[in-house]
C-alpha cells in the first residue's frame, strides 16, 4: 500500500531537512521531514502566498491539514496575538509542527485530527487550509462544508491551490457553501480563495 502524506503512520524511512525562511520580514526556521507535505530546503509556492495574503478576521484560527507547521506558525510568529490550533492526521507532520514551535519559541495548540473529528463545536474566526488535492474530491468537499459550522459569523475560510489543478473546484464549493468567494491573490497559476460566514 503506497503511504501518502495524508497517511495517519507513514512508514517511509524519516529524513529530515532544515532551512531558514523570511516572509513578510519575518524570519523563521523549520525542519521539514519525509512523509510530511512538502518535504524539501523552502516552504511550496501555495503555502507562501496564502501567508502573505492572510489578515485575521478575529483572535482564533484554525490551520486543517497543518503538515510540519508552515502556515499555522508563520501566522502566529506575524500576528502573535491570535490564538493558533493546528491539526492534521498524520503524527509525524504533528511531531514536526510541536518541533518546529519550539525551535521559533512559539505557542500554538496542535492536535491529532481527521478534518474536524476531535474538535467538536468549537468555533474559529479563521480557517486555513493548503488542502490536500491528491487525497481526493470527497475529503476537500468535507473539509469546505463542514468548515462553515466550525466558524463564528462573519469568520472566514481561506484555501490556496493551483486554480487549473483542482483549485476551480474548490473555489466552486466554497461560492456554493458559503454563498460568496473572492480571489485575493493570484499568482503563477495559484490563487488564495477565501469565503465569509455570512448569516
Amino acid at each position: 500500500m503506497s503511504q501518502h502524506y495524508f497517511s495517519e503512520n507513514p512508514e517511509s524511512e524519516i529524513k529530515e531537512k532544515s532551512f531558514d525562511e523570511n516572509i513578510c520580514g519575518t524570519k523563521l526556521n523549520f525542519a521539514s521531514v519525509s512523509g510530511v507535505f512538502s518535504f524539501g530546503t523552502k516552504i511550496d509556492r501555495a503555502s507562501c502566498n496564502l501567508i502573505k495574503n492572510f489578515s485575521p478576521s478575529g483572535s482564533s484560527i484554525l490551520d486543517i491539514g497543518c503538515g510540519y507547521g508552515a502556515i499555522g506558525l508563520y501566522i502566529k510568529a506575524i500576528f502573535p496575538s491570535q490564538n493558533v490550533t493546528m491539526i492534521d492526521v498524520n503524527n509525524r507532520a504533528l511531531d514536526y509542527t510541536r518541533k518546529n514551535a519550539n525551535t521559533n519559541k512559539l505557542v500554538v495548540e496542535v492536535i491529532n485530527s481527521n478534518l474536524y473529528d476531535a474538535l467538536s463545536s468549537k468555533l474559529f474566526d479563521d480557517i486555513v487550509s493548503n488542502p490536500p488535492i491528491a487525497a481526493g474530491k470527497e475529503l476537500n468537499t468535507k473539509l469546505i462544508t463542514e468548515a462553515y459550522q466550525h466558524l463564528t459569523e462573519n469568520g472566514s475560510l481561506w484555501l490556496v491551490a493551483f486554480h487549473n489543478k483542482g483549485g476551480s473546484t474548490l473555489k466552486d464549493k466554497m461560492k456554493s457553501v458559503f454563498g460568496n468567494v473572492t480571489d485575493m491573490d493570484k499568482s503563477g497559476g495559484i490563487r488564495v480563495y477565501k469565503a465569509i460566514k455570512k448569516t
